[in-house]
């Protein structure tokens, strides 16, 4: 604003200034020393003077803030200058304005507070200065004199004017260059002399208005961004052309609108709020988004704006400017980028947690644990019942009619199936898809399908499960209301969801159906029921690992030997699945071949350790044999290994015979006692090699219970075999129960749940041949040992109650004792059993083996032991350290049973 020095008075001149009067010789040097001083002078005539030239000047509005600023600088003619002193709004508030007078002499006569801070120029320095020696640049000065002349002499002038002034903080040579637009209006003094009144603008302020004019224009006219301003009251008092395309209309009609006029409850009252604290604070706001429509659309749209607080010239606030952005395709991308980065995360979740195990009904629950609710608030799996039971699924597509079973069921909105148009499954019926239905449709064509909406239900999705071209099961994903509908992203990512579980439920089908057929092969393979021996108790036990574990070839067996001997066996080959059975299946049908030639237990283990190594190699024993004494490099894929303890029980004795390859050491109970581990040696595992076994005999107390074997009863990843094995023999400690209580007890008691292996466990209780149950005879080597032998068979027999067997009895042992005189050498034995068979066995010292031939019709004999095998049950021929036995058995007469009569027998001879 302006400041009109207060020497100044209403002059008139031919150029239309105003000649000046005198106020008054009283008043007139007091201001005149003042203005010299750098202030203004007190009196009606300043005030009047400065009226009336500010009147003259700068019109009505001048008039008003010159009185304002001429009173506020009356009052403190010391304090800093302040360029805002103007009412509110004015545009002195933007632009810098001074005045100086001139004298008559051409001196600067009057300095005001202003041309102090444009100048930079004190008063007590400036009032006498040569405005054109001072100011004007050397070059201009001869023109600056001529067009002071013409002022002096009464001329208004107006003009830019370059000045220069010197700086002390420049240096000595340091100038200030400037450019000022000076108003020049001639006046008169006191005395009638001529003089001037200068008003100053610095044109580097309006220079700097004007840049930032323009810019304002083009960021407010050109910016591609919607902006408005919005005054105090909350109206649009300025819009821009991009706002105004957005929504519609001129920018004119935008003036005057409020927030309510675009926005809707209660978005707008959240953003009415937002700029009520702005206006309040100060404080800006970025980024925030706001939700909205546009006329005539029903399309939501998205902004970001940012708002801040406006202030005039003078700080005051004005208004807050608004500038919009449109974001809505910036948050469809960034929605599309969360949801791939969602369903990319899902897909790795799915990845890491379905099909950690092999269980079919597992599987499917592991996905619904991925999908619920991350994905969507129900789901199903429902898989072909064919599939569940064993049956093979043929290739291709099914026809969506067959019957299924719903395997799992999530909900994360409820616990049971929301009902819709059909009766709801619960979790493990089975049921069939109406063959129109898009669930069975999916089924058909392999393809997912949308369900129709019912109920409660958004949104449905029927998935086919499809693994290597074949259907294998249906899983169904449902989104409530309230939940966003299932898109074409959400159907891929559902597709590729159902495929990994469809592969994983296939694979699982795949093993369980070799799980299976191993562990019937396995089962196969053992003895069916409880077997039965002579003098002994048997119960036994075998538990297969879950269907998560393999099927090992732990295997066990009761073999029945002649003599009322009996044979224990119990193995486990190293290894799993199918290949490990079997392995397990030529094993022990070796043992039981092995044990039919009755050799001793280091033998059949020797032998069995040499059919275990044949079995990895495809020459056989022989090429394995070859093989082993050549270096190479073992591969193990090809060895076959296995643990086994066989044992021999002689129930006339009581005395059983053990040999170990390998194996868990058998435990014994003895009546009244601890249970012990029986100290026999272990041995090498079949198919090592290379090493004998060594045999251990012990006597069993009547009543003692035997127990054997195989590691997973002992042995698992919790517990240590040492830990197991105390466990083993503790559960041990009453063999007086029934053999039936003491295997549950010891299979409640151990942990037989861990399912990491087989468990096989045998258990004898021992009860030997009662001694009058046993007849045995010495006979000397002559021929009258076979009448004796006779004798005392029939002596016997009627002991025993068995008339009806003396005939043929005594018949059988007469060739056999016949032909131990003829063909054996040492002393003859004979020996009867009583159990539950009628055993005979007659003992030489011979070595060599009867051998059953078919006599010619005209031959005399040889027909000695084709009438054994006519009228006995069984007969054979065993080795012994000392000899040789020959035994046959005969059946124990019954009610109703019809024996062979030894007549017939003889007379079918020729």
């Amino acid at each position: 604003m302006s400041e009109i020095p207060a020497k100044a008075t209403e002059s008139k001149d031919p150029s239309g200034g105003a000649s000046a009067r005198a106020a008054g010789d009283a008043a007139a040097g007091a201001p005149r020393r003042a203005a010299r001083a750098g202030g203004f002078a007190d009196g009606d005539a300043v005030r009047d003077a400065t009226r009336e030239t500010a009147r003259d000047t700068m019109g009505d509005s001048v008039r008003d803030t010159t009185r304002d600023t001429a009173q506020d600088h009356t009052r403190d003619v010391t304090g800093d200058p302040m360029w805002q002193s103007s009412p509110p709004g004015s545009i002195y508030d933007y632009i810098k304005v001074a005045s100086f007078s001139i004298g008559p002499d051409g001196l600067v006569d009057q300095w005001s507070l202003r041309a102090e801070k444009i100048f930079g120029i004190p008063a007590a320095r400036a009032v006498g200065m040569d405005p054109i020696q001072a100011f004007i640049d050397p070059d201009l000065r001869e023109r600056g004199q001529r067009k002071m002349a013409e002022i002096l002499d009464g001329r208004e002038w107006t003009g830019v004017v370059p000045f220069r002034i010197r700086e002390p903080d420049l240096g000595e040579d340091g100038l200030r260059e400037g450019l000022a637009e000076v108003y020049v209006m001639p006046t008169r003094t006191e005395e009638g002399e001529k003089a001037a009144v200068c008003i100053v603008v610095d044109v580097r302020t309006l220079r700097q208005i004007e840049t930032d004019l323009a810019a304002s224009q083009a960021i407010f006219g050109q910016s591609p961004f919607g902006f408005i301003l919005i005054d105090t009251d909350l109206r649009v008092r300025r819009a821009n052309q991009r706002f105004a395309n957005i929504y519609g209309g001129t920018v004119d009609d935008h003036r005057g609108r409020g927030v309510y006029d675009y926005l809707r409850s209660p978005e707008a009252e959240r953003v009415s709020a937002t700029l009520r604290r702005v206006l309040e604070t100060g404080d800006s706001i970025t980024d925030m988004h706001i939700t909205g429509f546009v006329p005539g659309s029903d399309e939501r749209r998205h902004w970001s704006i940012n708002l801040y607080r406006v202030h005039s010239g003078s700080g005051r606030p004005i208004g807050i400017a608004w500038l919009g952005l449109d974001i809505t395709a910036r948050r469809a991308a960034a929605r599309e980028a969360a949801a791939a980065r969602r369903n990319l995360a899902l897909l790795n979740e799915a990845g890491s947690r379905i099909g950690n195990s092999l269980d079919l009904e597992t599987t499917a629950r592991e996905l619904l644990d991925v999908v619920v609710p991350g994905f969507c608030d129900l789901a199903t799996v429902d898989l072909y019942q064919g599939l569940l039971v064993g049956e093979e699924t043929p290739p291709g597509l099914a026809d969506g009619s067959a019957e299924l079973r719903r395997v799992a069921f999530a909900s994360a909105v409820s616990d049971a199936p929301l009902a819709g148009g059909q009766a709801p499954v619960s979790l493990g019926a089975v049921h069939h898809f109406p063959f129109n239905s898009p669930c069975a449709d999916a089924l058909r064509t392999a393809r997912p399908q949308f369900v129709p909406a019912e109920g409660a239900i958004q949104s449905t999705l029927a998935v086919p499960m499809v693994a290597h071209d074949t259907v294998v099961g249906l899983a169904q994903f449902s989104r409530t209301k309230g939940s966003e509908p299932f898109g074409e992203r959400d159907r891929a990512l559902a597709w590729e969801l159902a495929a990994r579980t469809a592969v994983c439920i296939d694979n699982a089908r795949l093993y369980r159906r070799e799980h299976e057929r191993a562990l019937i092969l396995q089962r196969s393979l053992l003895p069916p029921g409880d077997p039965e021996a002579s003098g002994l108790d048997i119960a036994c036990r075998y538990l297969p690992g879950n269907a998560a574990t393999e099927v090992g070839g732990d295997w066990f067996d009761v073999i029945e030997l002649p003599g009322n001997r009996t044979a224990l066996v119990v193995g486990d080959v190293m290894g799993r699945g199918l290949r490990a059975a079997v392995a397990m299946g030529e094993l022990r049908t070796a043992v039981r071949t092995l044990a039919l030639l009755d050799l001793e237990p280091a033998e059949v283990l020797s032998a069995l350790d040499e059919i275990a190594r044949g079995l990895g190699t495809p020459g056989g024993v022989q090429q394995a044999t070859r093989a082993a004494r050549q270096p190479r490099d073992a591969d193990l894929s090809e060895v076959y290994l296995a643990t086994c303890i066989y044992a021999v029980y002689d129930s006339v004795t009581r005395r059983c015979t053990f040999a170990n390859a390998g194996h868990l050491p058998p435990v014994l109970v003895e009546p009244g006692e601890d249970a012990l581990m029986l100290d026999v040696p272990p041995g090498m595992p079949l198919g090592v090699g290379g090493e004998p076994f060594e045999e251990v005999e012990v006597e069993l107390p009547e009543g003692s219970l035997l127990a054997l074997y195989t590691d997973g009863l002992v042995e698992s990843r919790d517990h240590p075999l040492d830990e197991g094995l105390q466990a083993f023999v503790g559960a041990l400690r009453d063999p007086s129960q029934q053999l039936e209580d003491v295997c549950d007890h010891v299979l409640s008691t151990l942990d037989t749940h861990h399912g990491e292996d087989d468990i096989a466990l045998l258990m004898a209780r021992v009860q030997g041949l009662p001694a009058d149950s046993v007849g045995d005879w010495i006979l000397p080597r002559e021929p009258r040992s076979v009448g004796r032998a006779r004798e005392y068979t029939r002596t016997q027999l009627t002991a025993w109650g068995l008339e009806a067997l003396i005939d043929t009895t005594e018949l059988l042992v007469s060739e056999l004792v016949t032909n131990a005189l003829r063909y054996g050498e040492g002393e003859i034995r004979l020996r009867l059993l009583l159990d539950r068979m009628l055993v005979c066995e007659v003992w030489d010292a011979g070595l060599v083996q009867p051998r059953r031939r078919r006599a010619r019709d005209t031959d005399e004999g040889g027909r000695g032991l084709q009438l054994v095998g006519l009228l006995s049950a069984a007969w054979g021929s065993r080795r012994t350290p000392r000899g040789k036995t020959v035994w046959f058995e005969l059946p124990l007469p019954e009610a109703g049973t019809v024996l062979a009569d030894p007549a017939e027998a003889l007379l079918s001879l020729f």
